[in-house]
């Protein structure tokens, strides 16, 4: 079978979007499309669903690593949800000069690769979607800057940019293109030097994370000089982004719980929701009535709050919906 669909309508029809009472069991829909995995086919019921939506309810979209894997940009978890890297957790990075030096090492020879990366067809549908009217402002916990490169407006980086650099001591702010290029003639030779030094026996390119770093043997990274500001000389410079373990700033926090209130819908692209800090916006959403729709594979944190779940490869659906909408992919 390409597709399972089990649902409390008929899913040949228009799914109802229309008004919803303001209260938590107000959603009567129920819908839940698996596409194959054997196949790799995307379900129709559910790009159905989702033309329906951006039709009548153009929704705020919140966007996770899963939109960044076309990319060539790694999430942290599978599939099955369970974290497949360990990244760099916020107490560690700010109490550690040796942890800043190992997170600078791996940064700065992954840099390349990640600034590199282009928007995929899931980002281009998404700006497609806004330039049309289609959908609305993009709260994404992505730091790679896709959604911008790829055309989008209003787009919220709830975890911050890994463009730019903070220094923690006295709040300089720094370029991270500026920073790779103070690390490039502090560390002369160090690329070629750990090429080939991961542990599983991989070269460092194939191994780069959602926070651009890379896998890097601890061996290679106790000769690197890290970075210091170039104000106040610290060793505290930090990428301008929330690391595990960190707190988003409350000011954008508010931002997004307006922008959820304000919403007509709520369509998560590509995200496990397995963190709170983009959770509490899907249960905010379900909360006060307003529709959440999830497109990503596997399971998610927020499956519990969804009107409509889709699991289903994320850049041929969002083509297809794309396609029926006329809308550039």
């Amino acid at each position: 079978m390409a597709q399972n669909v089990t649902s409390r309508w008929d899913a040949t029809h228009a799914a109802p979007w229309g008004p919803v009472a303001r209260d938590t069991g107000s959603v009567s829909l129920s819908l839940v499309v698996a596409a194959s995995h054997h196949h790799g086919r995307v379900p129709q019921a559910a790009v159905q669903a989702l033309v329906e939506l951006v039709r009548q309810r153009p929704p705020l979209i919140l966007t996770g690593a899963g939109i960044s894997t076309d990319s060539g940009i790694p999430d942290y978890r599978g599939p099955d949800g369970r974290r497949r890297v360990t990244p760099m957790q916020h107490g560690e990075f700010v109490g550690a000069s040796q942890a800043r030096q190992r997170y600078w090492a791996r940064s700065y020879v992954g840099w390349h690769r990640f600034a590199a990366a282009e928007p995929n067809v899931g980002h281009r549908v998404v700006a497609g979607l806004q330039a049309a009217g289609a959908a609305g402002p993009i709260i994404t916990q992505n730091v790679d800057g896709l959604h911008q490169r790829a055309g989008a407006r209003s787009v919220v980086e709830l975890h911050g940019t890994l463009a730019e650099v903070v220094c923690l001591t006295c709040g300089a702010r720094l370029d991270r293109d500026l920073v790779q290029a103070l690390m490039a003639d502090a560390n002369p030779g160090f690329v070629d030097r750990v090429t080939g030094l991961a542990e599983d026996g991989s070269r460092v390119s194939s191994q780069i994370r959602p926070d651009g770093d890379i896998v890097l043997a601890d061996s290679a990274v106790t000769e690197f000089r890290a970075p210091s500001c170039l104000v106040c000389r610290a060793d505290t410079l930090k990428p301008d982004v929330v690391f595990f373990g960190g707190s988003v700033p409350k000011d954008r926090v508010e931002r997004c719980y307006d922008l959820t209130d304000a919403a007509a819908a709520l369509l998560v692209l590509g995200s496990s929701l397995a963190v709170m800090s983009g959770y509490r916006f899907v249960r905010r959403a379900a909360a006060r009535g307003i529709p959440v729709v999830i497109l990503t594979h596997g399971p998610t944190r927020g499956d519990g709050e969804a009107t409509l779940r889709v699991d289903a490869p994320l850049g041929p659906t969002l083509a297809a919906v794309a396609d029926r909408l006329g809308v550039p992919a």
